[in-house]
């Protein structure tokens, strides 16, 4: 799948789902809770134990997933996770060389910026996406404020991503959005609880839907 494609492939799904996991073991049963419920675009932050094993293994396990690395800091961290398997990148903050580094391979990057100033510099720099970060800090509103005088931009707001405002920030223009917390719980998880992670991604999936059918 070409970068292209894989942001194409994202924006159609509408979620990004975050796991931060304390441990390696017990991850698939995870992504089987969470592809259960029609999440398909995972991202799993390099600081989670056997990040990239469980980049590598769930890669060639689910093939229809798609499975990005995220917190990724500079361009060697780049490379690394994408030799292992790694199709998209999202960064906390914006890196020239880490765009450059994606790029490269033809793998696509969510870029983080916060201020006006970022998300334009994030732009420019060839960010396929621009992740709003933290977005509960800057709230709608300011996503609103952004895509008027730069619709061109594809926006993907994460933190403070939940069921009841997913809609909103859908319908104030983001492309996209990264969710947490809010569906990767982590008592949840450490505690087994499989079907909450898949209720609560249908829940998810469903207000994508229904917001999408109001702007379509």
């Amino acid at each position: 799948m070409s970068r292209i494609d894989t942001v194409n492939k994202i924006i159609q799904e509408g979620i990004v789902a975050i796991l931060r996991l304390n441990k390696e073991a017990g991850a698939l049963a995870i992504v089987d809770a969470l592809q259960a419920g029609g999440i398909q675009a995972l991202e799993i932050t390099v600081g989670t134990p056997g990040a990239l094993r469980l980049i590598e293994t769930i890669r060639e396990t689910y093939p229809h997933v798609l499975i990005g690395a995220g917190s990724v800091l500079d361009s060697v961290m780049a490379q690394t996770v994408i030799r292992a398997g790694a199709q998209f990148l999202v960064t906390p903050v914006s890196r020239k060389n880490v765009i450059q580094m994606a790029h490269r391979y033809d793998v696509p990057i969510f870029s983080g910026a916060f201020s006006p100033g970022e998300i334009l510099t994030a732009f420019e720099q060839g960010a396929d996406v621009v992740k709003l970060f933290p977005a509960e800090i800057l709230g709608i509103p300011f996503l609103k404020a952004i895509k008027a005088p730069m619709p061109q931009l594809q926006v993907m707001p994460t933190g403070g991503v939940t069921v009841d405002n997913v809609g909103d920030w859908l319908r104030a223009g983001a492309c996209a959005v990264g969710i947490g917390g809010a569906l990767t719980d982590g008592h949840e998880i450490e505690s087994g609880h499989h079907l909450w992670l898949t209720e609560r991604a249908i829940l998810f999936c469903e207000q994508v839907r229904q917001a999408r059918q109001k702007t379509s």
